[in-house]
């Protein structure tokens, strides 16, 4: 399957972390192999109902987590949930904890992120089309406040707010990066989010992540420093957690986006349209069709 298909499948994106592979309870499911014109997604996307709300969810690692937080195709990704009519992102993450108030098994919904990667297409445009979309506020408050009750109604301890540090990985950090991360005030370490919500704002799309606390990283000089098996330990309460917050959400989405998300891209094309190659303007079908 490639393109927009045949009218609106899903509203809302779920992009699932470590340890969310799948979504149980799907009602009339089907899943998709969909190619777009920036290869892959890294899994097929699964498309059900809860309740009255069409849902897509993509596991960004791969359903048998074979792909590296660099090596993920985040474009791919984004551009699938696009093209299926999805108009809000949840990003579900495993992340390390950089202040003593947030525990392992606490919930963050951040409002900031900082970017530490380096080897990662993170743009759409290119080719021939110059836009630079606003990233003042990368998260979509209105989408963030109704994840925070729908965490909040699974049971979890949520932390609302708080900025993302994004490392490039696959390595955690060293104690002197998470010292550092940890003088900026920043809230949690992850390695995902920061193209997602990058890419989702050009396309448009509202965006929020539940950010899953599993450890401290390794600034915590009385506990052991991040390990794969600690992390494991974790993820299937988190997983169980995010199922349950996912359904809650995606009874709460509002009818209409009143938010500057869905007109991100109207002042942020600077290629006049007459400049625009036809090639590209294929290519971003989903993303132009409502500025041609």
């Amino acid at each position: 399957m490639s393109g927009i298909g045949g009218g609106r499948k899903a509203r809302l994106g779920v992009i699932g972390g470590s340890g969310l592979y799948r979504m149980d309870g799907f009602a009339n499911a089907e899943e998709l192999r969909i190619e777009t014109p920036f290869g892959t997604p890294s899994s097929p996307v699964l498309v059900g109902e809860i309740g009255p709300t069409r849902v897509a969810f993509l596991a960004r690692h791969g359903p048998s987590h074979t792909i590296l937080p660099t090596e993920i195709n985040y474009r791919a990704n984004v551009w699938a949930l696009k093209s299926l009519g999805v108009e809000f992102v949840l990003a579900v993450s495993a992340v390390g904890s950089l202040a003593e108030r947030i525990h392992p098994l606490d919930v963050v919904v951040p409002d900031q992120m900082f970017d530490r990667t380096r080897h990662r297409p993170d743009t759409f445009f290119g080719d021939g089309i110059a836009a630079h979309v606003s990233l003042a506020d990368p998260v979509c408050g209105d989408l963030a406040g109704r994840l925070g009750t729908a965490a909040r109604a699974a049971g979890a301890t949520v932390h609302e707010g708080g900025t993302y540090v994004c490392m490039e990985g696959p390595q955690f950090s060293t104690r002197a990066e998470s010292r550092f991360y940890r003088g900026l005030g920043a809230s949690v370490i992850g390695m995902t989010n920061m193209q997602e919500a990058r890419l989702c704002r050009e396309a448009e799309l509202c965006f929020a992540s539940m950010a899953l606390v599993t450890d401290y990283d390794c600034w915590k000089t009385d506990e052991e420093p991040v390990s794969v098996e600690q992390i494991v330990d974790r993820l299937h309460v988190n997983a169980n957690r995010a199922q349950d917050a996912v359904r809650t959400l995606a009874g709460d989405l509002p009818v209409d986006r009143r938010c500057g998300c869905a007109d991100a891209l109207r002042f942020a094309i600077i290629t006049p349209r007459a400049a625009w190659p036809p090639a590209t303007v294929e290519r971003l079908g989903p993303l132009l069709a409502r500025h041609a």
